[in-house]
């Protein structure tokens, strides 16, 4: 017996327990995967980008798109019937709580048949589930709130009602889905069904039926003739236990359907009828070719190693893009004012303020200070290097001068173009960063008021 259950069960639980213990393994403070719009930061393999780095989510989003489609031309729906979360929950709802834990079904074979109607296990099965689709969508949001914040907030619900309303309504959702909608999910909603099958090929490995070992049960036109074949050697002996255990009800032996998640509970159900008669199953993981051939299944094909080399590259890219980030980061915002004159013992001077945001993307603590690239300007406040520790973001009031005698007033207010230079007082030469701004120097008319 094939016995793809128990593989699914397998992959199923190491699937979960990955979910919910890589939130809380952190490294340097740093999670494996993070989106957090409340610290504004994006984790990825235990290193923190800020959102001034969300260039590399594109790269990201890419790998993963790509990354299904690849899984989709070579194993077809085995997303669906191995890793889905709405396969794997309904899974664990219907056999494990339903079936093994409160016996509502008889059996997990018969997915036919309607539950018993027991109103009280029913409803325990109802309110175990509501409280599991609580933890789930309290998981949810520990990839984008860290489960440190997230406790934590639970503590003053009252100030996080947005987040709390979150967490219900993936909850409401999956009671809804779950216990009510069911595999129609996968059936009229998913849109994944509609858009694999034209990602197929005659080498793409799916859930058939080995028609010329079974016998024809449907016509060219998917009529169907019998439920048992009757041609001289046709092995297939009419039980409808691949039927009666299919979750999204189809008859596979119809040819592939959009129905099909390639969960191969029906290659289950018949490897263990026609392992009694000492045959192996009429319904396997194969492909088109391998079944007309008699051959194995191409793997590497055209299709299978551009993908592998488009994911390859776009990898490489990441890993490059993300290695070779800056160890500092500056934002630069004007102050709302435009100028400020100030009259000095000997001269006039012109003052520009900023808001300057400094992130050190360091592995370290370190000092920081500035640099103008104008000898006409000078930095008056802050006076001092500052401190900045690892990861963290720090905003520094900056004021730059100039005395207005050092260039010509005209008739508009002239902007200079500046270039500022943060770095570490430590090791400049390795982290610094430069950004554009301007200086904005007073017309001729603002000058005059207070030179009188």
């Amino acid at each position: 017996m094939y016995n793809y259950a128990k593989k699914r069960y397998i992959s199923f639980s190491i699937i979960m327990i990955l979910a919910f213990v890589l939130p809380f393994i952190r490294i340097n403070g740093n999670h494996i995967f993070l989106l957090s719009f409340d610290r504004k930061e994006l984790h990825l393999f235990f290193q923190a980008f800020s959102t001034q780095e969300l260039f590399l989510l594109p790269f990201l989003l890419i790998l993963c798109f790509v990354g299904i489609f690849f899984i989709t031309s070579l194993g077809g729906r085995v997303w669906c019937g191995w890793a889905c979360p709405q396969t794997t929950f309904r899974v664990f709802y219907r056999d494990f709580i339903q079936t093994k834990l409160l016996g509502i079904r008889r059996s997990i074979k018969n997915k036919q048949v309607q539950p018993k109607s027991n109103i009280v296990k029913k409803a325990i099965g109802f309110i175990i589930w509501v409280v599991i689709s609580l933890i789930v969508g309290s998981n949810f949001m520990w990839y984008f709130i860290p489960p440190e914040d997230f406790f934590r907030y639970l503590a003053n619900p009252s100030e996080h009602l947005f987040m709390i309303g979150i967490v219900v309504g993936i909850a409401l959702f999956l009671v809804l889905d779950i216990v009510f909608i069911k595999e129609n999910f996968c059936v009229y909603i998913c849109p994944y069904a509609r858009i694999q099958s034209v990602m197929f090929d005659k080498d793409t490995f799916q859930v058939i039926y080995d028609e010329k070992r079974g016998g024809k049960i449907y016509d060219d036109k998917h009529n169907l003739i019998a439920n048992k074949p009757t041609g001289e050697g046709d092995e297939c002996i009419g039980c409808r236990a691949c039927i009666n255990i299919c979750p999204t009800h189809i008859d596979i032996r119809k040819g592939m359907q959009l129905e099909c998640i390639n969960c191969l509970e029906c290659a289950d159900a018949c490897s263990g009828v026609m392992g009694k008669l000492g045959k192996i199953s009429l319904i396997n993981w194969t492909s088109e070719n391998a079944v007309e051939t008699r051959s194995e299944t191409r793997v590497f094909r055209p299709k299978t190693i551009g993908y592998m080399a488009f994911l390859s590259l776009i990898f490489v890219v990441l890993l490059l893009v993300g290695a070779s980030r800056d160890s500092l980061l500056l934002n630069i915002n004007r102050d709302s004012g435009l100028y400020n004159i100030r009259k000095t013992q000997d001269s006039l001077v012109v003052e520009n303020d900023y808001v300057f945001l400094i992130e050190n993307t360091h592995s370290k603590d370190g000092k920081f200070y500035f640099k103008v690239d104008s000898d006409l300007i000078k930095i008056k406040r802050p006076k001092d290097e500052f401190t900045v520790n690892s990861g963290k973001k720090e905003k520094v009031i900056v004021t730059l001068v100039m005395n207005a005698s050092s260039i010509e007033a005209k008739d508009d207010d002239i902007k200079i173009p500046i270039k500022v230079k943060a770095y570490a007082v430590e090791n400049e030469d390795e982290i610094n960063v430069v950004r554009d701004s301007v200086f904005i120097f007073p017309k001729n008319e603002q000058l005059k008021r207070y030179k009188k």
